[in-house]
């Protein structure tokens, strides 16, 4: 306890309400403190640290003069939400963020009711923060009452069309709220694209920082006599690209930019705006990412995510790796591809490291797109660029292209385009939850016609399909893996093109047929020598391909053995529902053949480590083994016998 930060202030608050007996000068201190108590906290955790230390002051100064949660306060994505959860009454438990049963990563619902709604992808708080204001307007929740709805986005998070709808939408219907733009030039990677300059351009020329808060700042909330001089402000420098001219003309009121680290300006702006305001306001607030705290602000990505860490040197505590990561192993794949191939292109949505294509954005940056928090654009523009000649993947992870769905169907596999998608984080990922799993992937692609759909059971498969989508020109492809560090194989020198559609068999034995998809294959293999151990030997293969399905190999193996096992580290309706389907088609199921589906189950499971998920899935090696026992009906005597 003796080095973790003094917090006299902090100390005294329990809950926001807290908040409303201290002076101004006890808020910036309070600030101060709550910095210094998160820098502590997620160095024993590790987690999301950058994000938050921006958003430190504005956090206090929100609680400060806003009334949660009978004001619903919306964090965007919630990466900075650590602050948030310091003071609504979670700072003793702040210290099991991200551990099984411990505190969300995110603002979560379920875990407070200072979180109103629960995020882990960007761009919904808007949207979310207009429903909230249309049903206190209609009556909604009368037990509990909703005051103000007051949504937190960031610069990134506003390069997605979602929150512009929502802008749209609320300008249109003028109902009372507010939208802080939380403006730190930075998402997870440096934003792209025209918004982005053009917030960049706001704030370009100092000298004209105070003219520009005047003639594009909200003129009604102004004190009379300083209105006029405003409006002629205002007219001096129309025509020119200052102040808030885009928002204004979604129907928004326009306040700003302010200094976001200076307590003392936002809490004069923000009771200004929450005494006088009427309609749709939007506060633009300049902070910096990791502020306050030296490694992260120096870091390229400033303390986006880390590791546990030492506070004095930031130095994070790295466990040593025993194999590259699937992420890595990908991206050099495709990087020796697009060395042979100059029709090969990238494409991601605002995570070029975190899918791999850093190397290929360094190697070859003139093919090779960040479209920004954009998924459903990053599809479609992927899939032009198919119907354009060129030989696109389109990297993202499972959970993030979910939001490009309808234009995988109707963009891409519609019209047969061959873009390849690279999916990464598929599966269980741990510490982000159930917001980040990849569960979903193989059933909302394998149902679509004319697809591949291709899983790597470790880094040298990942290799061979990274070469086998490359060769595909004639449909959409799609392979994935997981988060994390490979199986620990050696690597080829190059991919080889695998054969659509064809599995392998890794061990031949009798009575049951384990077919796995995926990763899953190294517990599988697990699973086998425990079971061999107690005179068992199951037949094991990796079907590789969910779509097309290896028909030779499934029905051979139902043939062979009284039971067939299909294991996924996917939801109902993937991989093993289409052997079902296969298996039911072809009339094994009347011979008599016993068949089990080994999925994530019908629920969302809470973040702890992969192994913990996986474990709370029934997808270890001891459920395998447990699945062949049970499906063969052998009890633990008869095994001891054997």
């Amino acid at each position: 306890m003796s080095d973790r930060p003094v917090t006299p202030i902090l100390d005294r608050v329990q809950a926001p309400a807290d908040m409303k007996a201290l002076s101004d000068r006890e808020l910036a201190q309070l600030a101060h403190e709550v910095r210094a108590e998160t820098i502590s906290a997620v160095s024993e955790t590790g987690g999301h640290l950058g994000a938050g230390l921006g958003v430190v002051e504005l956090t206090v100064a929100l609680h400060a003069i806003f009334d949660t949660p009978r004001d619903r306060l919306i964090w965007d994505v919630g990466h900075q939400c650590y602050p948030h959860k310091i003071l609504t009454g979670r700072r003793d438990r702040i210290r099991t963020l991200r551990s099984k049963t411990g505190l969300s990563g995110f603002t979560k619902r379920t875990e407070s009711p200072f979180d109103p709604f629960g995020a882990g992808h960007s761009s919904t708080s808007i949207s979310a923060a207009l429903g909230f204001a249309v049903a206190r307007d209609l009556g909604g929740a009368p037990e509990h009452g909703i005051g103000d709805a007051i949504a937190v986005i960031g610069d990134g998070s506003m390069s997605a069309g979602m929150a512009f709808e929502a802008m749209n939408n609320a300008g249109h219907l003028g109902k009372r709220l507010f939208v802080i733009l939380n403006d730190n030039e930075m998402s997870i990677a440096p934003p792209t694209g025209a918004l982005s300059s053009y917030l960049s351009r706001l704030y370009a020329g100092e000298p004209f920082q105070e003219m520009k808060a005047a003639a594009k700042g909200a003129v009604s909330l102004l004190p009379e006599p300083f209105q006029e001089g405003a409006r002629r402000a205002k007219e001096m420098l129309k025509g020119m690209t200052v102040g808030g001219t885009l928002f204004e003309e979604l129907g928004f009121s326009y306040v700003g930019p302010i200094d976001g680290h200076d307590m003392e300006q936002l809490l004069s702006v923000l009771r200004t705006v929450h005494d006088r305001a009427t309609g749709p306001m939007l506060i633009h607030v300049l902070t910096k990412k990791g502020k306050g705290y030296g490694p992260a602000e120096t870091a390229d990505d400033k303390g986006h995510a880390t590791a546990k860490f030492d506070v004095l040197s930031g130095k994070q505590h790295k466990a040593p790796s025993n194999a590259p990561s699937y992420t890595s192993v990908f991206g050099k794949a495709l990087v020796d591809l697009a060395t042979e191939d100059d029709k090969i292109c990238a494409v991601t949505a605002a995570m070029p490291d975190g899918t791999g294509l850093g190397q290929m954005l360094d190697r070859y940056p003139s093919r090779t797109f960040d479209v920004g928090i954009a998924e459903q654009h990053g599809v479609t523009f992927a899939a032009a660029l198919a119907a354009g000649g060129m030989k696109p993947f389109c990297a993202m992870y499972s959970t993030f292209l979910q939001r490009g769905y309808d234009q995988v169907v109707h963009d891409v596999a519609v019209q047969r385009l061959p873009v390849r998608f690279a999916i990464d984080r598929a599966g269980l990922v741990g510490a982000d939850g159930a917001t980040h799993a990849g569960s979903f992937d193989i059933a909302f692609l394998a149902n679509l016609p004319d697809i591949v759909v291709m899983a790597a059971a470790d880094e040298a498969e990942l290799m061979h399909m990274v070469a086998t989508a490359a060769s595909i020109d004639d449909r959409p492809s799609a392979f994935r893996y997981p988060r994390g560090e490979g199986v620990g194989v050696d690597l080829p020198d190059r991919g080889e093109v695998l054969e659509i559609g064809k599995g392998r068999m890794i061990r031949d034995g009798s009575r049951v047929a384990i077919l796995s998809f995926g990763t899953r294959l190294s517990e599988v293999e697990r699973a086998a020598e425990k079971l061999a151990a107690k005179g068992i030997t199951p037949t094991v293969a990796d079907a590789r391909f969910a779509k097309p399905l290896d028909r030779d190999m499934i029905l051979a193996l139902a043939a062979d053995h009284e039971a067939l096992i299909t294991i996924e580290e996917g939801a109902v309706g993937g991989f093993g529902s289409h052997v079902a389907q296969l298996l039911s088609d072809e009339g094994v199921f009347d011979a008599g053949l016993k068949f089990r589906s080994m999925t994530l189950p019908d629920t969302f499971i809470d973040h702890a480590s992969p192994a913990d998920m996986y474990a709370t899935a029934g997808l270890s090696a001891a459920d395998i083994e447990a699945k062949v026992l049970e499906v063969l009906g052998v009890t633990a005597i008869e095994t001891r016998r054997a």
